[in-house]
């Protein structure tokens, strides 16, 4: 069984999880090109996979069958497993709990070349759609504090599938980077009883120099402290805190200007590995007043090394203001796009 440890001097909880050790790409760093015939994301692969926990089948057909558009599969090499209790107990000065959680595949498409960004905007919008329902879903399991969204795309960004998909991982604790996240965020709101990332949107908005991309809902800009090359956050205009309170007609707008902008990456970057990350509020109401969620697109165009681990700071040699106005003014060509 997967367990947690808990790192005594910083507070970080860190995975072991000896399953994951178990996947054919364990530690490779050479990709590989896998045929349809052998992926186990394809049509009529569907027994490759655990069996599907929610899938799309326009046509009616039998579940754990082709016939589907798309597919939610638990991971078969999960970081954390369901099953069980957490059994928090002490080890010496240190801290453990059982490795429990859930590890969840999001197969986007049942197209082995396609990738998200070549799909259409209706299916896009059941991919984000399929995020919803996955998450209300999890989210009422007591054992489970947060619940994370994130992609990798291209093997240089951790994907060890090159068939497109998602992930999401239960915890039963909130990961580090997310309480950061909710600290800064509520210490603002109690000196300023405003949102700070409602204040950084009407900040952006004000200043266009970080925009790359704006919808009636949603703004698509560089961070100011950007930590990456090309770092882009996609974000609600109205203070939304869990982005499973987004209005159901949002989605499809969503999907809209989310598509536009991995456009843009992949145009002007030459398709670029990247990781997008959704930070929605963790399980409960008490974070309505001060979190909002938001999309984290992180193209890996350089590495982190020595220095950053060391210290914390990350060095970009891409002002943001360059890499949005380059991504705004960047005419994305025009391509044909799944049904």
């Amino acid at each position: 069984m997967p367990e947690l440890r808990k790192d005594p001097i910083i507070g970080r909880w860190v995975i072991i999880s000896t399953e994951r050790g178990k996947r054919p790409t364990h530690y490779s760093h050479v990709e590989k090109k896998v045929s349809p015939t052998a992926c186990p994301f394809c049509p009529g692969n569907e027994a490759a996979t655990p069996r599907e926990i929610i899938a799309y089948r326009p046509d009616g057909s039998e579940p754990n069958h082709p016939g589907w558009t798309l597919r939610v599969v638990s991971n078969k090499y999960p970081a954390l497993i369901i099953e069980g209790g957490l059994s928090r107990e002490p080890v010496g000065i240190y801290d453990r709990m059982n490795g429990i959680g859930a590890h969840e595949v999001i197969i986007e498409t049942p197209e082995h070349g396609l990738d998200l960004v070549d799909l259409s905007i209706k299916s896009f919008r059941d991919v984000l759609w399929a995020y919803r329902e996955r998450h209300l879903d999890l989210q009422r399991d007591s054992r489970f504090k947060y619940i994370l969204l994130f992609k990798n795309h291209g093997e240089a960004a951790g994907a060890s599938v090159e068939h497109s998909h998602s992930q999401l991982i239960a915890t039963p604790v909130i990961p580090k980077r997310v309480a950061e996240e909710l600290k800064g965020a509520k210490k603002y709101y109690e000196y300023k009883e405003r949102c700070i990332f409602c204040d950084i949107i009407r900040q952006e908005i004000s200043d266009q120099d970080r925009l790359v991309a704006e919808s009636d809902s949603f703004l698509a800009f560089a961070p100011y402290a950007s930590r990456f090359p090309f770092e882009t956050w996609l974000i609600p205009k109205a203070h939304i805190s869990a982005y499973t309170d987004t209005d159901i007609d949002m989605y499809a707008e969503l999907a809209t200007i989310f598509k536009d902008i991995l456009a843009r990456l992949k145009a002007g970057l030459a398709d670029p590995p990247f990781n997008f990350i959704i930070h929605t509020s963790p399980v409960g109401n008490e974070y309505k007043d001060f979190f909002h969620w938001h999309i984290e697109i992180i193209p890996k165009l350089t590495r982190v090394a020595g220095f950053e681990w060391g210290t914390g700071f990350y060095i970009n040699p891409t002002r943001p203001e360059d890499a949005s106005k380059f991504l705004r003014e960047l005419t994305v060509p025009s391509s044909p796009t799944a049904k």
